[in-house]
Parts: structure tokens; sequence; C-alpha cells
């Protein structure tokens, strides 16, 4: 007689447990079980409870293959879901064999685990495995399809609506009631104020304080009293929300004719423009890419969009400054270059109009596309091409939770009909070319943080602390994927043998990268080194990079004057002729400047069942050597965390969002 002992583990979360018949069959390479029961006295399947049954055999079954797991109704009672997290087995031989789950199994569904050491195609040594391998791969490729969103655009999920997605790929029913909460809470004492819907014009800036009373941050709060201040307008683009947008300038671009005498009285006494651009200490924003995107129609008239320059200037105290901005790419007598020594009122227009376009670039080029749109082409290809016993699979699937639940609920949201992309300067079309254009002009470099940090010339500019903490988590990042890749992969070989592998970047280079060849992005792996770079870039992508662009939305973009994706009236065309009438005139109404402020706190929302950047609580690998690579990478990220929260402690506005304890494993809102 041999004997099994079983240890199933139920998820901690709301109505995880069950009060449905369970069976399980094992399967070894010598024979199986029969379709057992689990039935001990009391509710073995209760949330967060950990069962134990013993199954006795005539002999032993051999090498453990698979578990066979099945839930079947109790009397008459409606739907009730079950999530199971994970069996452990042990066998007579005393081997303890993890079978990891983290799904939700339905009523009358059938699930097969695969449990003990994760493994390749290639290293399967059994038909039943391999069959297993290939049905589940099917399956799941029947299940997750591509759709085209638009031409030229990363493809995307083939769900229409987030009811339709699969339960292993949902959002938990307290996020989701975390979530409609707070979205109904942000409605309600807007509407009590008689902001929400409003047309009417602010009266004064000051005014705009009362969108919410109770939500407030330190750096929303410093963002309201200095949002006019030269340096710290130039302190957003390195630490703000869209840190990706700079360069330095060593020449002037041929349609921005800045001249000497114009930026002289901005510029360190006995200095010269040139000068400076020798020494490093110019710096551009240019938005060519916005060129010639029509805006949408309001009331019947086409809105404006400038596809603007921005000149900074790195000063004796390191600090960035704008010294020059015009607002059109081509120089014209109706597109005078603004200067800070201009009437207050233009100046401050100019910076607004420069922000309003760097604030729609943020939101579709940067945000949703870099982040969102990418990190679903990985998670679909990760679905589509690795089985769960997969290396890659176990390492990735932790870094998409969420995701293709969040960007279908956001396409709705911020797309939709009612949707608030909708309402800024470019619309829905407008939205859609610019990350077209965009799109086409991304290369895998420029994903790769410390190849874009050199660049775009901003090695060694001081107080850049989005690249400091960056380049932190990259190494730290790049160290832990290296453990894995080359524990798994000890040679080049493996990588060319693995075909599940060559089909998962197949995959993301034909579907996410549109096969451009010219882009750089990998249709294939020769080498270890190369798998590592680009899942280095994958996680990094997911989630230090989500986190630098999502999570300050609500502290900088908030106080809508710093940062609006619609602004009313023209840009000015001569000089001296605004005043702040003209900024209130230019601003949002009331109902759109607080559907952007509710639009940015709900993008920067904390939630209860958050999982931080590092923190694994599905226990997915069954072998010691990855669970100590997984310990190694923790305590780097909390050693940076230290480091991080004292330097912050010394700075007048911390730099808080690539703090790993700040970072979220996935993109989930």
């Amino acid at each position: 007689m041999a004997e099994y002992k079983l240890e199933l583990t139920t998820g901690g979360m709301q109505y995880a447990g069950t009060w449905d018949h369970i069976f399980v069959t094992l399967f070894g390479n010598e024979g199986q079980t029969e379709r057992i029961e689990l039935d001990n006295s009391g509710a073995s399947f209760s949330k967060g409870a950990t069962g134990i049954y013993i199954m006795k055999t005539s002999s032993s079954l051999g090498k453990l293959l698979l578990v066979k797991v099945e839930k079947d109704p109790y009397f008459v009672l409606p739907e009730d879901e079950w999530y199971l997290s994970k069996i452990v087995v042990t066998t007579p031989e005393e081997d303890v064999i993890l079978f990891p789950c983290y799904r939700w199994i339905s009523r009358g569904e059938l699930v097969e685990l695969r449990g003990g050491k994760a493994m390749k195609v290639f290293e399967e040594d059994h038909p039943l495995l391999l069959n297993h391998r290939e049905k589940e791969l099917t399956l799941r490729q029947s299940l997750y399809q591509w759709k085209i969103m638009a031409e030229g655009l990363p493809h995307i999920n083939c769900f229409n609506d987030e009811s339709e997605l699969p339960a292993e790929i949902r959002y938990s029913d307290s996020k989701s009631s975390e979530a409609v909460n707070t979205e109904m809470i942000i409605g309600v004492e807007l509407q009590l104020k008689g902001l929400l819907g409003s047309v009417e014009k602010w009266e004064s800036i000051e005014d705009m304080k009362k969108i919410f009373w109770y939500k407030k941050t330190a750096i929303s709060e410093y963002v309201t009293e200095h949002w006019k201040e030269d340096d710290f307008y130039g302190s957003q683009f390195l630490n703000g929300i869209n840190p990706n947008v700079i360069k330095k300038c060593s020449e002037l671009p041929p349609n921005f004719p800045v001249t000497e005498e114009m930026v002289k009285p901005f510029l360190e006494e006995d200095s010269s423009l040139e000068e400076e651009m020798e020494n490093g200490n110019i710096f551009l924003y240019d938005q060519k890419k916005m060129d010639g995107i029509p805006a949408r129609d309001y009331n019947g008239e086409p809105l404006h969009v400038t596809a603007g320059l921005c000149l900074f200037y790195l000063n004796p105290e390191n600090k960035l400054m704008p010294i020059a901005i015009q607002l059109h790419q081509q120089p014209s007598e109706e597109n005078p270059i603004f200067l800070p020594s201009d009437l207050e009122t233009d100046w401050l227009l100019a910076k607004m109009f420069i922000k309003n376009a760097d604030f729609m670039d943020h939101e579709a080029v940067h945000h949703l596309m870099n982040t969102h749109f990418l990190a679903e082409v990985y998670t679909m290809a990760t679905l589509r091409c690795f089985p769960v016993i997969h290396p890659l699979y176990k390492l990735l699937i932790p870094h998409f939770r969420y995701t293709i639940y969040i960007n279908t609920e956001g396409r709705k949201s911020l797309f939709g009909n009612n949707g608030v992309l909708r309402l800024s300067s470019l619309g829905y079309d407008g939205m859609v070319e610019l990350m077209r254009r965009a799109f086409s002009e991304t290369t895998y470099s420029s994903l790769c943080l410390p190849e874009n940090i050199t660049a775009r010339g901003l090695e060694s500019i001081p107080n850049f602390y989005y690249r400091d903490d960056g380049l932190k988590l990259w190494d730290i990042i790049n160290s832990f994927v290296t453990a894995i890749v080359e524990y798994y992969y000890p040679s080049d070989t493996e990588v060319l043998k693995d075909i599940e592998l060559q089909g998962w970047i197949g995959e993301i280079f034909i579907y996410g990268f549109l096969g451009n060849k010219a882009s750089g992005f990998p249709g294939c792996f020769n080498t270890v080194e190369e798998v590592i770079k680009f899942i280095t870039m994958v996680i990094f992508t997911v989630t230090a990079q989500h986190a630098a662009v999502n999570n300050g939305q609500f502290d900088y973009n908030s106080w809508v004057p710093n940062g609006s994706l619609l602004l009313h009236e023209p840009p000015p065309t001569t000089k001296g002729q605004s005043s702040m009438e003209t900024i209130l005139e230019t601003l949002p109404n009331v109902g759109e400047s607080v559907n952007f402020a509710a639009m940015t706190r709900m993008l920067s929302e904390k939630y209860t069942d958050v999982v931080p950047l590092g923190t694994y609580p599905e226990e997915r690998f069954d072998e010691p050597a990855p669970k100590q690579m997984i310990k190694e990478f923790q305590a780097e990220l909390s050693d940076l965390s230290e480091e991080i929260t004292a330097r912050n402690s010394e700075l007048e506005v911390p730099y808080t969002y690539l703090n790993p304890a700040q970072i979220e494993n996935s993109i989930t809102i």
C-alpha cells in the first residue's frame, strides 16, 4: 500500500471558498489513481484554508506527472466558483512536489496541473506531458486571440468587454468594489458641489482649489502654489510624469531661430548660447511628431494643437530653466518666440501650451502605448506561447496580473463615447494618429533605459532622479533576470532549441512591433544574452516605467493649470495682448476641468490588493535555486528603497515614483 498526502490551499480573497464536491486523480509514469472525492469533516475548501487529505494506492505511481482536479455541484446550489491556489503532494518516496494553480475553477470544469521542476518543451520525456502541453497551448490560443485596434498600432486582445474575460485574468472582487466605490465617491463630491457637467468658466484660478476638498498630497499642494515658477516648470521635464522627452541640444534646429540677443539675459554673465551648448547646458523639447495632426471640433469650430519647441538652460544653480518657446514648428511673424522677459501672462500661456501638448503626448504615447499597450502584447504572447510549466511563464506571469482586464476596461473609459481622452484637444482620432506616428519611430533602444538616457545625452544632468533611480532598478532587475535565465538556459543552444520561446518573441515582433525590422526589436533569439536583455526590458516596462509615468498624475496634473489635456483659445500670435482673463478663457471650463482631475485621481489611486515589485505571493517555482534568486532580488530592492527614502527626506520635492516599495509588480490601473 502506498500513501500520497495532498495539501490543497484555497485562496485568501473574497468568495474564494466553495461548498461543491472536489475530485482528484493522480497520474504517474507507472499508473494512475481512481477519481477520488476529497472529503474531510468540516469546511475544507473555505477561504484561506489548507485541507490535508490522504490518498491510498495499491502501489506507487512512479514519477508523479499530473494532478487532475474536478468540481461538481453540491445539490442544486447556484454556481460557486473556487479559487485553488496550489496543491502540494508528498509521495510515498517522500518527494514533496508543488502543483501551482492560482486560478478560479468553475462548476463542471476539469483542471490538470503540472508540478515539479520548470520544463522547456525539448526536455519533456513522457508522451502524456507532451500531449498535455500541446492541449494547453491549443486551448489558450483559441481563447486569447489577437485583434487590431487601429492600423499602425500594437494588436490588442479579442475581448470587447471586461465581462467576457476568463476568470483567471479578471480583477478580484475587492479591487472591483474599491474601484467602483472610488469612482462613486469622486462623482458624488463633484455632483454635490455643482461642478460635474458645468459649462461655466472659472472665475479665478483660486476657485480651482475647491475641486477636491479632502484628496490632496504634499506634492499636489506644492504644484498648486509653485506651478508658475520657471525652475519648477523645468524640473517637471526631469522628475514629473513625462521624463522621456527632452534631450541635450548641441545645435539649434533650423526651424527654431533663437538668437543670442534673445536669450543672453537668461544665461550666465559673459557666457553665450553657443558656449552653453558646447558645455552641455542647453536642452530641447521638440514636439514635431504632433505637427499637422488635426485637432477635434468644439461647438462646430476646430480647437488648436501646438507642436511646439522649448529651449531649456541648466543654470549654475543646477536648475533647468525654460528660456525660449516657439509654439509651432514653422517660424513666422505670427509664431513669435516667447521669452521669460515677455509679459508675464504671455510667457505663462506659452508654457501652458507646451504642457498641453506634453500631457497629450504623455497620456497617448508614454503612458498608454509604451506601457499599457505593449504590456498587453507581452501578456498575450505569454498566455498563448508558454505553458504554465515553462520557466519563463513562471517568471513573467506575476508581472502581467490584471493587465488585460485594465486595458480592456480602460479603452472604454478613456476612449469610449464619454471617454476622458476624447475631451482632449486632439480628440480620439488625433490621439490615435499621435500614437501611430510615435510608434512608427519607436525603437528597441528607446525602451531600454540605459540606451535611452545615453541617446538623449542626459547621463550627467544633475537632479535627474528618474534616471538615477531608474538605472539602479534596471540593473537590479537585470541581475535577477540574468540569474533566472542562465539557470534554465545554460547555453545559447537551449535558446535556439526552445520553439516555445521562439514562438513567443515571434508573436511579440509580429503583433506588437508589426514586423518592423528597422525598429531593432528582435524577431527571434539566438543567444542567452538577447533573452536576458529583452525580458529585463519587459519587466522594467510593466513595473518601473509604468510607475514613473502613472503614479504621479494626481500629484502634478490634478491642478489643471499645470497640465491640461484641453485648451480652448488659440495660442497667442502676438506679444503683449494677454491677461489673466485670457488664461481663464483658455483653460477648460468647470465640468471639463473636474473630469480631467477625476481621471488623474482614479489613475493614481492605491488599492488594498496591491502587489509590490519583487513580491511573489503565488508560489510557482518548485526548485530551491530560483526561490533563492527571488530572495536576493527582494533584498536588493529593499536596500534601494531605503536609499531612495533617505535621499527624499532631504528634498523639497521628493521623487517617490521609482521607490520599489511604491512600484506595483504589474500594470493594474
